[in-house]
């Protein structure tokens, strides 16, 4: 097996636990909130503010997916719509600021296991971590299709 061989095989393990991870932080937002949703807000956040049809490039979701999908943030109080500064005939969405709070204590809870999950690695180890996974990450987001 080669170098490579086992950054995929440990990438896709990560994958999987992320996704189970994603669905129980999910549902500490609100119960019955997709992994999907959860994904979305937490971009929104990063954003502070975007329209639908900019979700739908990033997440690759066709537009009756992402409405679905906004709806149900909506429903749960924790997205809002307002005007686009820039078209009045567009919307941005942001969050509640229910929805700033409850992410924030879901983020909250996910540092601390991080942070519990790292707590026997060296400082220097998790630094060189954390600056490798964003490195990986900027390339992902330059080259989405790899």
């Amino acid at each position: 097996m080669t170098s490579y061989d086992g950054v995929e095989r440990e990438i896709a393990l990560l994958l999987r636990r992320g996704r189970s991870w994603s669905r129980d932080i999910a549902a500490e937002l609100h119960p019955g909130l997709s992994q999907t949703a959860y994904a979305l807000l937490a971009r929104v956040n990063d954003l502070e503010s975007i329209r639908a049809s900019e979700l739908c490039s990033y997440f690759g979701m066709d537009k009756g997916a992402m409405s679905r999908t906004i709806g149900e943030l909506e429903q749960a109080g924790l997205l809002v719509r307002a005007p686009d500064p820039d078209d009045g005939r567009a919307q941005r969405l942001a969050l509640s600021a229910s929805g700033q709070q409850r992410l924030a204590q879901a983020r909250d809870v996910r540092c601390q296991t991080v942070r519990s999950r790292l707590a026997e690695w060296r400082p220097g180890d998790v630094e060189t971590f954390a600056a490798l996974l964003a490195r990986f990450n900027r390339q992902l987001e330059a080259e989405p299709t790899a």
